[in-house]
Order: structure tokens, then sequence, then C-alpha cells
């Protein structure tokens, strides 16, 4: 079969979009670890008018086809929000990416980049950070190290052959993103309980929840707090109203008050944590192969989503005000609420591990705050880049 002619074609209408999202879980159906996600919500995911990322980005997506059937994938976008941030910073004027890429074999995976190379150069660029699946703030870079382990909700997982195919095309690492793997149900240490205990006399500092009555407030303020806190993180591409609008109504069903916790200082919003129960587990029992639960699996699900526990956890997102940064109070803070969700997540979801990140690797703060805390690092994900 590999001696049969491969065919690279641009994806047009409904029946090649499906086609493009089936063949994720169809390449991957033999990894245990895989993880099949809801299909409605992959097509919609890659669906203009559905996925608010496309208001600020063109893409192309390509089948690749051997005889017809289907043998890989692979998307292909210019952010227009990417190219106006500073080149140094990472994305800026003239990078493109590519993502969401699967090939049966390393031609496959050697015709699709060119494909999307190809594609990117004609739309002006000149250089590459992949894959990206489909932003920074989705599924972001490689995953090189974890493959031995399900990844949480919102984390990618990759064929290890990958690495290989791509490095083969010449594309070099550009940044490494790390997640850390922390055991709840330990205290910790006692310098950083000390830190707690000093914080929780300071009567200028108050950790809140987050307000389910007040939903879209508290989104604003977190999504706000978030764009400002990371403004000048490599990578960087701001969220839009639309996105924060989007994203929320996406993570409703997930969000619990005492997991997102709020940190003001005097009495203004200037940190935050958001955890989210790890719904990859559930998913993984009830979504079969092609992300399509039967009637029971959907009920299963639907009831997890009431009252998910067990659960362990994954904190996707954390910020501090940039004019805190660096500071003392920045770390008690963040210190705060990392116990005060983690006693949240014992008693009431008997939450037995989380895993937090993902973290750029030379983000010392961050890096510092899961060191002293005892967690480890059990994934590493790498963005590549290229010169086109």
């Amino acid at each position: 079969m590999a001696n049969a002619e491969l065919v690279i074609t641009p994806v047009s209408g409904k029946a090649d979009l499906a086609a493009f999202v089936d063949c994720s879980y169809r390449l991957n159906a033999s990894d245990q670890n895989w993880v099949a996600n809801y299909r409605s919500e992959e097509i919609a995911k890659f669906s203009p008018g559905k996925n608010p990322f496309f208001d600020h980005a063109r893409h192309q997506f390509f089948l690749a086809r051997r005889e017809g059937r289907v043998v890989g994938r692979i998307s292909a976008h210019v952010d227009e929000l990417a190219l106006k941030q500073p080149l140094a910073q990472g994305m800026g004027p003239g990078t493109g990416n590519w993502g969401a890429i699967e090939a049966e074999d390393a031609e496959v995976a050697r015709a699709l980049i060119a494909a999307a190379e190809d594609w990117l150069r004609k739309e002006g660029m000149h250089r590459v950070l992949a894959p990206m699946n489909l932003s920074v703030w989705e599924e972001p870079g490689l995953l090189v190290k974890g493959h031995d382990h399900a990844p949480m909700v919102m984390m990618g997982h990759h064929n290890a052959a990958y690495q290989g195919w791509i490095e083969g095309e010449g594309y070099a690492p550009a940044k490494t993103l790390y997640t850390y793997d922390l055991d709840v149900t330990k205290p910790f240490p006692p310098l950083i309980q000390r830190i707690v205990a000093s914080g929780e006399k300071n009567a200028r500092i108050t950790i809140r929840n987050a307000d389910l009555k007040h939903f879209d407030r508290d989104a604003a303020i977190l999504c706000e707090i978030l764009n400002d806190a990371w403004s000048d993180n490599w990578g960087f591409v701001p969220f839009t109203d639309e996105e924060i609008e989007h994203t929320g109504k996406a993570l409703k069903p997930l969000v619990h008050p005492e997991l997102i916790r709020f940190a003001e200082y005097d009495g203004e919003p200037v940190a935050f944590m958001m955890t989210l129960p790890d719904l990859n587990g559930i998913q993984k029992r009830v979504n079969g192969a092609k992300g399509k639960p039967s009637l029971i699996g959907l009920a299963k699900l639907l009831f997890w989503l009431k009252r998910p526990k067990p659960a362990d956890m994954r904190v996707p997102l954390m910020g501090v005000r940039k004019k805190l940064q660096s500071s003392r109070l920045a770390s008690q803070l963040a210190f705060m609420m990392i116990e005060y969700i983690r006693r949240s997540a014992i008693a009431k979801f008997d939450a037995r591990r989380a895993e937090i990140g993902w973290i750029l690797e030379d983000n010392q703060g961050m890096v510092a705050i899961a060191d002293a805390i005892d967690s480890k690092v059990n994934r590493e994900y790498v963005i590549y880049e290229k010169a086109l």
C-alpha cells in the first residue's frame, strides 16, 4: 500500500471536513493512551462560524489519500493577531502555523508538511511555528515525553514517531512546554504552609470562589487578567471578546466555583487560578474509539458532569497582573490559591492527583512555584520552527 500513489488535496465541503476529523480517530485507535474527544465538538473546532479563532485567521486544511483511502491530515493557518506580536516574542510578522497533523507513515507526514508550507509561502509567510492545534491557547506543541499515560483535558497526545518525522523535515525546537504532576493528597512543604498562613492574616488579601450567578462577569475578569499577565510571554496572542464568550460557554459544564479562585488585593482582582476536573478520564471510558458515546455512555457523561467524583484535576491557567509579577506577593497569592483549591479538590471531588500546565520551560516564576510544591514534570511538548 505504501507504493500506491499519494494524493494531497485541500479540504472542501462537509464530507471532507468529516473525513478530516475522523482520520484522527482511525489513526489513533490502537493507542491506549489517546483520548477520543466528543466528535461533534471536534467538528465545531474546525468549522469557521463555530470557532471564533477563524474570525482572525486564514486557513486551509489538507487530506492525504492513497487509492481513495484517507491516510493523513494537516491544517495550515495564518493568525492575523499573531502577526501583530513582536517577533522576539515567538510569533510576529511573517510567521504562520500548521497543526492537527495525523499521518499513517513518514511519506504521508512529509507530503502533508510540504503542502502546508507551500500554502503558507503563498500567503506571504517566511517562517513557521508548529504544530499548533489550532492556537497557542488550545493544543500547542508536539508531545515528546509522556506517551506512557493519557493526557488530561485540553492537552494533546501524539504518535511518538511524529517527532522524528517532523525533525527530519528541517524543524528545530523553538520552545518546550512542561506539564507537572502533583499528588494533591500530600500537604505542601512547611515553608509553603507558612507562606499561606501569613497571607491568611493579611487583611488586604481576599481569596474568593468564582461566582456562577455572575459567570459572565467573572469570565471577563479572568480573561482581562490573563491577557495582562501573559502579554510578555513567548507565543502570546490576545484573547478576543468573541473567544472569551465562546470559551466560557464551552467550559461552563466543567466549572465548579471551588476550583476557580480569584485573589483580590485591597479589593482589586489581581490574580486567578482555573482548575478543571479531568474530562478526559470519563471521555476515555464512554466516547469509544470514534468520539460517539452510546446512549448509556452519554448518560454516564452527563451524570459525571453534574457530579465529577472521583476526579483528578488539571490547572490549565493561572495569572497574576504584570504589575505584581516577580514580587513576593505574587508568589504568596499563587500558593494561597493552589492550597485552597487543593483542599476543595480532595474534600468535594475525591481528587488524588493534579496536572499543572502547560508552563514554558523558561518561565522561571512558574517553574519555581511548581518545584516548591514538589510537583514533577510528567509531559513535555515541543513547538518547532523553520524558515520557509
